[in-house]
């Protein structure tokens, strides 16, 4: 059956479809449809921040946004295909929730929503009295595509309603992700063969569930897994099968998510030659800076040269009992940076061949904690703390300071006079730049942190271990033919001389929006034990 369309715009009314980027769309291409003209209102009355979200200057022009998505044909008619606040991409994937809620709605139930939580959750709030979440999923496998299957169904009595009768979406119940564990064990389905059983012990080892099982039907993102995991899994993968991304991308893994469909895709691997060739340690202190030390330095360089930083990673730490020692803390850190050549690596343009480098540094050595800091309330402490997230001067590149810790102190009649010792009314504060450090990186620097500390030792090194400086080689030598060829490709026609200046509805997020402290502190609890 053909799709009906809704008509065109009424005399003396004007519409618009425009893009995610706010760019007039093509005949048959999906947009939000904007509407001007004599009937659009001028805003709503002392309430600057929804008048901002729905109306925008288009060419002196005042429009609407509706939030529907709509296409038009070459006839002018425009067809709706449903509303932008319910459309969500997920894994790459665009996902239309009101399909998925059309589906839980044939199990009979009296109502429900599905949200997006985060950046890799489904999330689905069903009201009924007589369902549980497991006939819930397994209704949704047989009618719905991997991708689309809820990570969790939560079961309400009641959907919360506000006067307008509609499902208050900001009353409903945060998720507890730590029951996503459960369903590991809820319907156990054991490897059956060599490689789901080697594929099970990797999942393991990433998701680290508390009995060691998972099903080989459990969907990786049903049971705690998010994108950061997949691409740890991902990377095992290849060093446990020996492949690379040009045999196997990462993008099957994403929309296959179970341990029998990852066994699936990895005895599908077609060898060519045997193996790809397997990386080994350099033993190189100093060269060419990777592509994406390249694009992060330049990046500060050139565009964001204010006094305002943007690639600070932060995280705060508050202990909830004892005490540490600074001492013992700084010897722990030193252990780490030694371990990990990339935190004591500098990065400078080597004016002679005009390359960018990297060099690995000693600054392990002379690492100390600052304790220069104190605050007397929470308004002092944030304040504290969204200066270190936009300081420029925490870090200098040229030398490998590339990792920062300040103690900040509380200040209080009752505190004791010994320096040495943190306590839990005192704040921890770790900062990183972003050329040595990500979200990736995270939990590895404080686990071993965490070891170090616990056990007073310096951490064991592997000489053969590979470090970033050796990557950063090995990125160099890598055929990049395929992905050079695609993005030609999909640039071919362009004009390449000629700067061509597009309109644009938004400019670029300034620096002090960028690094909002909201959007990067991390308070959390060390598991290190006291003396």
């Amino acid at each position: 059956m053909d799709a009906i369309p809704i008509g065109q715009p009424l005399p003396n009314y004007r519409c618009l479809i425009h893009d995610e980027f706010g760019q007039h769309v093509i005949v048959g291409q999906q947009g939000e449809l904007l509407i001007g003209g004599v009937g659009v209102f001028a805003g709503y009355l002392g309430r600057d921040d929804l008048t901002s979200k729905v109306l925008v200057e288009i060419e002196d022009e005042t429009y609407y946004k509706t939030g529907d998505l709509v296409r038009m044909d070459r006839n002018g008619l425009i067809y709706y295909n449903g509303r932008k606040d319910y459309q969500v991409k997920l894994h790459g994937q665009r996902i239309e929730v009101g399909e998925i809620e059309q589906c839980l709605l044939g199990t009979h139930i009296v109502a429900c929503v599905v949200m997006k939580y985060e950046e890799d959750y489904l999330i689905a709030y069903v009201q009924s009295s007589d369902i549980n979440e497991e006939n819930l999923r397994t209704y949704c496998r047989t009618h719905l595509p991997p991708f689309m299957i809820p990570s969790m169904f939560i079961i309400l009595e009641q959907l919360p309603l506000n006067a307008n009768g509609k499902v208050d979406r900001k009353r409903l119940p945060i998720p507890d992700f730590s029951s996503l564990s459960v369903l590991t064990t809820s319907k156990y389905d054991a490897p059956r063969s060599e490689i789901e059983q080697r594929v099970h012990d990797v999942w393991c080892e990433v998701l680290q569930p508390a009995n060691k099982k998972i099903s080989t039907t459990a969907g990786f993102f049903t049971i705690g897994g998010h994108s950061l995991l997949l691409i740890q899994l991902y990377h095992q993968y290849q060093s446990l099968f020996g492949f690379d991304s040009q045999m196997l991308g990462i993008t099957p893994f994403l929309q296959q998510t179970t341990i029998s469909e990852h066994a699936k895709l990895l005895e599908s691997i077609q060898f060519i030659a045997g193996k790809s060739k397997e990386w080994q340690t350099l033993h190189i202190n100093e060269g060419a800076a990777s592509f994406a030390q390249e694009r992060i330095f330049l990046d500060e360089q050139i565009r964001f040269s204010d006094n305002v930083a943007v690639y600070n990673v932060v995280a705060a730490f508050r202990l909830i009992n004892g005490s540490l020692s600074v001492e013992r803390l700084q010897r722990a850190i030193q252990s780490v940076l030694k371990k990990h050549q990339i935190l004591r690596t500098s990065i400078f343009l080597d004016r002679k061949d005009g390359i960018l480098k990297q060099r690995i540094e000693h600054s392990d050595e002379t690492f100390t904690c600052s304790t220069e800091q104190v605050f007397s309330n929470d308004e002092e402490l944030n304040m504290i703390l969204r200066e270190t997230i936009i300081s420029k001067s925490l870090f200098d590149l040229s030398n490998g300071c590339v990792v920062n810790c300040q103690i900040l102190r509380h200040a209080f009649n009752g505190r004791s006079n010994d320096n040495d010792v943190i306590t839990s009314s005192d704040v921890l504060i770790f900062a990183f730049h972003h050329a040595a450090f990500d979200g990736a990186s995270n939990p590895i620097f404080f686990k071993d942190l965490c070891m170090s500390y616990n056990t007073d030792t310096q951490l064991t090194i592997d000489e053969y271990s590979l470090q970033y400086i050796d990557y950063s080689a090995y990125e160099r030598q890598m055929d990049m033919t395929a992905s050079r060829d695609f993005w030609r490709s999909q640039m071919n026609g362009y004009d390449y001389e000629h700067h061509l200046s597009l309109p644009v509805d938004r400019h670029r997020s300034s620096a002090n929006e960028r690094s909002s402290f909201e959007d990067n502190r991390l308070i959390v609890t060390l598991k290190i034990y006291r003396d």
